[in-house]
C-alpha cells in the first residue's frame, strides 16, 4: 500500500486540478489560450535562441512579429470583405430575382412576395432590421455573458484576463524550458527516461495537430480563396478563408465551403456549371490536402481513425461546445498514446502472461 500511495496522491491531485479548472473555467480560458499560443510559438523562439539570440529578446521579437502579421492580415481581410460586401449589395437585386424564380407559387403567396420587387423590398428591410438590431444583439450577448459569471466583479476580472493574455504569453514563452525541467524534476529517477519518452511522443502528436493543422488551415484558406476568385463568385475570399480556418475542426470547413460556395455560385450565374466548378475545386484541394499537404506538414503523428475523430468531435461538442470541438481531436490523440502505453504495460504484467 505504501508503494502505491504516491500514485494515489498524484491521481487525486490531478483530479482536483481538473475539478478546479472546470469550476473556474472562465478564469482559466485566457491562461489556456496563452499556453496554447506559447506551445505553437515556442519552436520559433527556440530557433532564434539557437542562433545566439537571448531568450527574452527572442520572445519579444516573436510577439512583435505576431502583432505585425496579425495587423496586416486584419487590414487585408477588412479591405477585401468591404469590397466583396459592396459587390454583393450591387448584385442583390439579381440575387433576389433568381431566388424568386426558385420559390414555389404557394410559398410566394404565403410570404406575400408576389413580385420580385416585393421580395427585394423584404430582403432590403431585413438587412436594415439586422443593422439596426446589431447594437441590441451585442448588448444582449454581453448581458448573457455577464449572467454566465457569478458577479459583475467576476465578469470584469474575466474580461481583464483576456486583455492581459499577452502578459501570460510572454511569461509562458520565457519560462517554458524551466517549466518543463521543473515537471521532469518531480518524476522519480527510475521512471524519468520512460516519462521523457512518453512526453516526447505526446509532444509529437500535439505539435503534429496544433502547429501542423494551423499551417494546413492557412494553406487551404489561400487555395480555396484563389479557386473561388477564379470561378468568379461573390464573397470568394470570405468563403475561402472561413472554409480554410474552419478546417481546424475536421470536416466542418469542407462542408461549409462546398455548401455556401455552391449556393452563391448558383445565385449569381443561375446555372449548374459554376456550382459544379466550386464542388470540383473543393474536391481537388481536398485531394491535394490528403495526398500532399497534410502528410508533408502534419505527417502521421495524430493517426486517428476517421470514425474516432468524428466521435471525438461529437463528444467534445456535446460536453464543452465549440471549444470542446477544437480540442477534441488533439485530446483524443493524446488519450490514444496513453492507452497504447497502458496496453503495453498490461501485456507485460504477470496476470496477462500467466497461462
Amino acid at each position: 500500500m505504501k508503494e502505491k500511495l504516491p500514485y494515489i496522491l498524484c491521481g487525486l491531485l490531478a483530479l482536483a486540478g481538473v475539478l478546479l479548472v472546470w469550476s473556474l473555467g472562465s478564469t482559466f480560458l485566457p491562461v489556456l489560450l496563452a499556453l496554447i499560443l506559447a506551445y505553437v510559438l515556442n519552436p520559433l523562439v527556440t530557433w532564434l535562441e539557437a542562433r545566439r539570440v537571448p531568450r527574452v529578446a527572442a520572445v519579444l521579437l516573436v510577439m512583435a512579429l505576431i502583432v505585425v502579421v496579425t495587423a496586416g492580415a486584419v487590414t487585408f481581410f477588412a479591405v477585401s470583405i468591404q469590397k466583396e460586401v459592396a459587390r454583393v449589395e450591387i448584385n442583390l437585386p439579381a440575387y433576389a430575382t433568381r431566388l424568386y424564380d426558385l420559390i414555389p407559387g404557394q410559398a410566394k403567396a404565403y410570404l406575400e412576395i408576389e413580385t420580385p420587387d416585393k421580395l427585394y423590398a423584404r430582403i432590403d428591410s431585413l438587412v436594415d432590421e439586422l443593422r439596426g438590431a446589431s447594437f441590441d444583439l451585442v448588448k444582449g450577448a454581453l448581458g448573457v455573458v455577464q449572467r454566465a459569471f457569478s458577479s459583475t466583479l467576476g465578469f470584469l476580472l474575466t474580461v481583464a484576463g483576456y486583455f492581459i493574455t499577452p502578459v501570460y504569453l510572454y511569461y509562458f514563452l520565457a519560462d517554458l524550458p524551466r517549466l518543463r525541467d521543473g515537471i521532469m524534476a518531480l518524476v522519480p529517477g527510475r521512471a524519468r527516461d520512460r516519462a521523457a519518452m512518453l512526453g516526447s511522443e505526446i509532444d509529437g502528436v500535439l505539435s503534429g495537430f496544433v502547429r501542423g493543422q494551423l499551417a494546413v488551415c492557412a494553406i487551404l484558406a489561400v487555395l480555396y480563396s484563389i479557386g473561388l476568385v477564379m470561378i468568379g463568385i461573390d464573397l470568394a475570399i470570405v468563403i475561402g478563408s472561413l472554409s480554410g480556418f474552419l478546417f481546424i475542426i475536421p470536416y466542418v470547413g469542407t462542408v461549409f465551403g462546398i455548401v455556401v460556395s455552391m449556393i452563391m455560385a448558383f445565385l449569381k450565374f443561375h446555372d449548374m456549371l459554376h456550382p459544379l466548378l466550386c464542388l470540383g475545386w473543393f474536391a481537388i484541394v481536398q485531394a491535394i490536402e490528403g495526398a500532399l499537404i497534410t502528410p508533408a506538414v502534419v505527417g502521421n503523428t495524430v493517426g486517428l481513425h476517421p470514425v474516432v475523430a468524428i466521435l471525438a468531435l461529437f463528444i467534445g461538442g456535446q460536453w464543452f461546445g465549440i471549444f470542446g470541438m477544437l480540442l477534441a481531436v488533439p485530446v483524443a490523440a493524446v488519450i490514444k498514446v496513453l492507452l497504447r502505453h497502458g496496453v503495453e504495460w498490461y501485456r507485460a504484467t504477470p496476470f496477462f502472461e500467466r497461462p
